[in-house]
């Protein structure tokens, strides 16, 4: 069952970074964005994750707090977040579990061969657990801005 907008997050539990387990009951109260992201240490992924680095501040003070998640390993994202100095956590989902709740695996193409990859996407839930606000298909590019904006605004309310 895929998380829909306006409704609920169904209940989950995931290992990440800093031997944190991540539960979706552990972060009521807060304001939640989890960034999916293809793979560590590449391109787009590193330039994303910066800009949730450069602006965590910001998404502190509006009560929020920022996950990346990907299917790599734990020990790849240790690696990637120390590399990148980032102060949130990644988190390792190799069983595709989160993947799959918010259903961002999709058929991609790279060299005319087709996969099953991670769709860039971020999704921002509520204070009670509520999808609020979700970004498919993402382009790098003025995104982190538009989640902090998102953030900022629902806190507000």
């Amino acid at each position: 069952m895929a998380v829909e907008l306006d409704q609920p997050v169904p209940p989950f539990q995931a290992q990440a970074t800093s031997g944190q387990q991540v539960s979706l009951e552990s972060l009521v109260g807060k304001q939640v964005v989890l960034y999916f992201y293809p793979k560590d240490n590449t391109p787009g992924c590193t330039t994303e994750g910066q800009g949730f680095r450069d602006q965590h501040q910001a998404f502190l003070a509006a009560n929020t707090l920022v996950f990346g998640v990907s299917r790599d390993s734990l020990k790849t994202h240790e690696n990637f977040r120390a590399k990148q100095g980032f102060p949130f956590e990644l988190i390792s989902d190799k069983d595709e579990q989160l993947c799959q709740l918010f259903d961002v695996i999709k058929l991609k193409k790279l060299y005319g061969k087709e996969y099953l990859g991670v769709d860039r996407s971020t999704f921002l839930i509520d204070r009670n657990g509520v999808l609020r606000q979700q970004w498919r298909g993402v382009k790098v590019p003025g995104h982190v801005e538009a989640v902090l904006q998102a953030a900022q605004a629902l806190n507000q309310g």
